[in-house]
């Protein structure tokens, strides 16, 4: 029988094939709200995952973006379908996406999966190690500060406004000094902290069983990044928002300089 982590793999790519497919051509937006809104290629990504998953275990629950919850009530076993991760860029003609695919097992997230379109990777994990498939092929994936690239997510909401707003992060000396910003609107970033393309990776919001970030939390927890949310407490449990780090050393200044936002009592 297929295991957990061959299946969100195997989910995530069916996904992401649509996504590709779809690339580029006239399609319907569906609004959201809030400047928020679906294509097509969303609703048809999210359907192709739904199938592959619910062939293989059709007792367990899903949360999809755009389809909601589904299967079993009360299931302790619930996937989180996101079918396209930066729908602005997609819809953009912009490459960067990721196609996300997260079994959560009671509290813990166990299996999940990351996957690029365009490039044909699948980040995926079970739970213990992450590794890279492409061309059939898996690489262990391997955290690294090296490039001191910082990806910081500028998306809303920001719920820990004024004592942290991700804007002024760039505009930090101490940031500006040691590190690099990018902005790529897009989980797939999560992912590559966890693959050692990025040293690290800021988002305010509330993450409990996000869609978005479930998948690139798991692979990052796996692959031995620093993991927390932003006051350095553990995901979920605290202020919110995530701070995922190659190192020990780049989360530590990071939280060093989150916390300088926060005015000081005199």
């Amino acid at each position: 029988m297929i295991t957990d982590g061959e299946l969100a793999r195997t989910a995530a790519r069916a996904g992401a094939d649509v996504v590709r497919a779809m690339y580029g051509t006239s399609m319907t937006r569906f609004d959201k709200g809030g400047g928020d809104f679906a294509t097509a290629a969303d609703v048809e990504a999210e359907k192709a995952i739904l199938d592959v998953l619910r062939g293989a275990r059709p007792y367990d629950g899903v949360i999809g973006e755009e389809s909601g919850l589904a299967g079993p009530h009360g299931a302790e076993r619930v996937w989180l379908v996101d079918p396209l991760c930066g729908t602005l860029n997609y819809a953009a003609r912009s490459m960067l996406v990721a196609v996300n695919v997260a079994l959560r097992a009671g509290s813990e997230v166990t299996a999940a999966a990351s996957a690029d379109p365009f490039t044909g990777e699948v980040f995926w994990t079970d739970g213990v190690g992450s590794w890279a498939r492409h061309d059939g092929e898996d690489h262990r994936l391997t955290p690294s500060p090296g490039s001191r690239l910082v990806d910081v997510n500028l998306d809303p909401p920001f719920p820990n406004a004024p004592g942290f707003r991700a804007a002024l992060l760039l505009a930090d000396p101490g940031f500006a000094g040691r590190f690099r910003p990018r902005v790529v609107s897009t989980t797939l970033a999560v992912a590559w902290v966890a693959a050692g393309r990025r040293a690290a990776y800021v988002t305010d919001g509330h993450l409990r069983d996000s869609v978005h970030f479930a998948a690139g939390i798991a692979l990052c927890r796996a692959a031995g990044c620093v993991v927390t949310d932003l006051r350095g407490q553990p995901p979920h449990t605290g202020a919110g928002g995530l701070v995922a780090a190659a190192d020990r050393e780049t989360h530590a200044a990071l939280l060093e300089i989150i916390g300088g936002q926060t005015p000081r009592e005199p």
